[in-house]
């Protein structure tokens, strides 16, 4: 994949939560996008964070004392991010729930 292309899909993934995380109550989670970088602060001080990696072509995230590396995967003009086990959308949502003790889909 070409460097023009993950910036482009990467780009869009990273602007698709922020949206997301719009929809959370201030004082639940506050979010910041910034150079490729996403930072989602929840109320007690923990973070999420979110970036875009060309050199490794990936989107990562950092939470909680893990980390993870998401790879694209398009078909069908859809792409997703994925590692071998897991979605970035689910590993999110499922993080977000247990932390914030409710159902969270992100």
């Amino acid at each position: 994949m070409n460097e023009d292309h993950f910036d482009t899909i990467a780009d869009a993934e990273l602007h698709r939560l922020e949206k997301a995380f719009d929809a959370f109550d201030p004082d639940e989670l506050e979010v910041d996008l910034a150079m490729g970088v996403l930072s989602a602060t929840l109320g007690d001080g923990s973070k999420v964070i979110i970036n875009s990696h060309r050199a490794a072509g990936q989107i990562w995230m950092a939470a909680f004392r893990t980390a993870w590396h998401f790879t694209p995967h398009e078909e069908g003009g859809v792409v997703t991010w994925r590692t071998g086990t897991d979605e970035l959308h689910a590993a999110l949502s499922r993080l977000l729930s247990e932390k914030l003790g409710r159902d969270v889909r992100v």
